[in-house]
């Protein structure tokens, strides 16, 4: 007599798993691809200006110097969108 040298299945079966009530809704609520990307390119813009402005209303020497701060928010804010998913 051969022994299977699998270790038995850690998931359980079909018949063994719950069935969900009817009022529970299997799948949330996504938007749709486009608009997901339009969002994520609004935070990461919006981020860009908002600390660009707030550099230049603080005294940065020229436009360069705030410019260089809104990338660097920039930079931030795609490494949150990129994370966040």
């Amino acid at each position: 007599m051969t022994r299977s040298r699998r270790p038995p299945s850690k998931r359980p079966r079909a018949s063994e798993t719950p069935d969900l009530p009817a009022e529970v809704d299997a799948e949330p609520a996504v938007l749709p691809r486009r608009a997901t990307v339009l969002v994520d390119l609004a935070i990461m813009i919006g981020t860009f200006v908002m600390a660009t402005v707030v550099a230049e209303l603080a005294g940065a020497e020229n436009l360069g110097t705030s410019l260089s701060f809104g990338q660097i928010a920039f930079a931030l804010a795609a490494f949150y969108v990129f994370m966040r998913r």
